[in-house]
């Protein structure tokens, strides 16, 4: 046992402090600390003085703490709003993409609309395929890869919008075109056209296997179209666009469909400027217009309403891709009466 408590070597000093019913106060580490900062006012090298070392603990115990620079409470909510945006910025941002499923079948798919249709809507063209489905696809291919104007008469039930709708889907995931119009025979069939499109880029998994970078950012809204001016990808906009009229697909580094866009339009609505502004600052116009059935039952028995939309498609509808800018254009339309399809689906064909 230690006789001088004012000469105790460190282990002696930590073994008489733990000795009392309080048990263990203090340990060789922390009584290496206290040391270090005291200096040679507890002792020397190798010996503490029980004393001092006492009254070196009180007096630190009790010396009065430095003033806070600042408001502790304006420290308190800058804590608590730096931590909150973070939080936020982590879940606007949409973490990394999804690996293509298919590389081959995307390939297929991106050359020929049949492929597109076939591998990617299989619930909604189960059935064989006609001859004349055939010759529309042909000419949609046609339009969208080379350019034309092409007018198809279709019977009422064979698919044209539904094969309309696809088409705009196929020429903007695989960048073939970077703004498609959409017209219909009035808003409301327009925007009903539009919001099927938008079904199948936000449930379609087939698409999301093998286009993630165009349907993942958009399934990753989960159907909220206030998350789009926020949404992030590696900390960049994606600028993605969703509303009733339009959809601006994300931009994301190395897509070919960054930033395409499909408007829809009434052919009785404001046709005429149509134009987007990308988030690259470069304007662009529609290069490729599909008419689905611009007719309505009452427009076709009014000679002056089909004069009309005919002034229309001739002007408004053929200069929207700009002055001096060639439009390609799909105008499948219904049949009134059966026996004017005996020969052939297409009934006017046109090239730029």
């Amino acid at each position: 046992m230690p006789t001088d408590p004012r000469k105790l070597r460190p282990s002696e000093l930590c073994r008489l402090l733990n000795s009392t019913p309080l048990g263990e106060v203090l340990n060789e580490r922390q009584l290496h600390r206290h040391r270090s900062r005291a200096g040679m006012r507890i002792g020397d090298a190798r010996h503490v003085d029980l004393l001092r070392y006492t009254a070196w603990l009180v007096q630190t115990r009790h010396a009065p703490k430095p003033e806070p620079a600042g408001d502790p409470y304006e420290k308190l909510k800058d804590r608590a709003r730096a931590r909150n945006s973070a939080i936020a910025l982590a879940g606007r941002d949409i973490g990394d993409l999804p690996s293509v499923v298919n590389p081959e079948r995307k390939a297929r798919a991106a050359a020929g609309f049949r492929n597109f249709c076939d591998s990617y809507f299989p619930l909604t063209f189960h059935l064989p395929w006609s001859p004349d489905h055939l010759k529309v696809i042909s000419k949609i291919e046609q339009a969208v890869l080379r350019g034309g104007l092409f007018a198809m008469a279709m019977p009422r039930g064979s698919g044209k919008t539904t094969i309309c709708e696809c088409a705009c889907i196929w020429a903007v995931l695989n960048g073939h075109r970077q703004f498609v119009c959409l017209i219909g025979s009035d808003e409301g069939h327009a925007m009903d056209m539009l919001e099927s499109i938008k079904m199948e880029l936000d449930g379609n998994d087939l698409l999301l296997e093998d286009y993630p970078e165009v349907v993942y950012p958009i399934q990753a809204l989960d159907g909220i179209a206030n998350r789009c001016n926020g949404q992030l990808y590696k900390g960049e906009r994606t600028h993605i666009g969703w509303t009733a009229r339009e959809v601006v697909l994300p931009t994301m580094p190395g897509s070919i469909a960054s930033g395409a866009i499909i408007k829809v339009a009434g052919i009785t609505g404001r046709i005429r400027g149509m134009k987007y502004k990308r988030a690259d600052g470069r304007t662009v116009r529609p290069t490729l217009v599909v008419l689905d059935d611009p007719q309505t039952d009452e427009s076709a028995r009014s000679l002056s309403q089909c004069a009309t939309r005919e002034s229309v498609l001739a002007g408004a509808v053929l200069g929207l891709a700009g002055p001096g800018q060639k439009i390609s254009g799909i105008m499948p339309c219904t049949v009134i009466r059966p026996s004017d399809m005996a020969d052939s689906i297409l009934s006017r064909d046109k090239h730029p």
